[in-house]
C-alpha cells in the first residue's frame, strides 16, 4: 500500500549547524539526497526535512524568504509516543541549542511543548492520549 511521505523544506543560515542540530536530536542525514547546499533529515520512514541554505531555497520561490526568528512562516508538529518523549525531545533541542518556544500545554489527554530551531523555525512535539483519539 502506498504511503505518502512529506518534505518540510526549510531555509537555514548555516547548513553544517542545522545538521549537527537535528543529529543531536536522534534524527539522521540521508547522504543520497544531501550536497553543500541541503541536507535531508530523516525523521521518520515518510517524514523528512529538507534543510536548504538560504540562496538555494531562494531558488524554489519568487517570493522573499522569510526570516523565521522574526516572523512565522511555518508551524511543524510532530507526535510523540508518550509525554516523557515530548519532554526528551524538547530538552534535546534546547541542548542542542534550540530554544524553548510557548507554554507546555497540558490537556490531560493531549500534552505538547514546542521548541525554536537555530534558524527560528518553530516544531511543536505532542502526545495525544489514544483512548481520547478513538472517542
Amino acid at each position: 500500500m502506498y504511503q505518502q511521505m512529506i518534505f518540510v523544506n526549510l531555509p537555514v543560515n548555516d547548513l553544517d549547524a542545522s545538521k549537527r542540530f537535528f543529529t543531536e536530536l536522534g534524527y539522521t542525514i540521508n547522504p543520497q539526497f544531501s550536497d553543500e547546499k541541503a541536507a535531508s533529515v530523516v525523521i521518520s520512514d515518510t517524514i523528512f526535512a529538507m534543510l536548504l541554505t538560504k540562496p538555494f531555497y531562494a531558488t524554489f520561490t519568487k517570493k522573499e524568504v522569510a526570516d523565521a526568528t522574526t516572523t512565522s512562516e511555518v508551524l511543524v508538529c510532530l507526535s510523540a509516543e508518550s509525554r516523557e518523549k515530548v519532554d526528551e525531545l524538547v530538552g534535546k533541542a534546547i541542548a542542542a541549542g534550540g530554544t524553548e518556544s510557548g507554554e507546555t500545554q497540558d490537556h490531560g489527554f493531549m500534552y505538547g511543548r514546542a521548541f525554536d530551531d537555530l534558524d527560528g523555525h518553530t516544531w511543536e512535539i505532542m502526545w495525544m492520549d489514544p483512548a481520547a483519539v478513538q472517542g
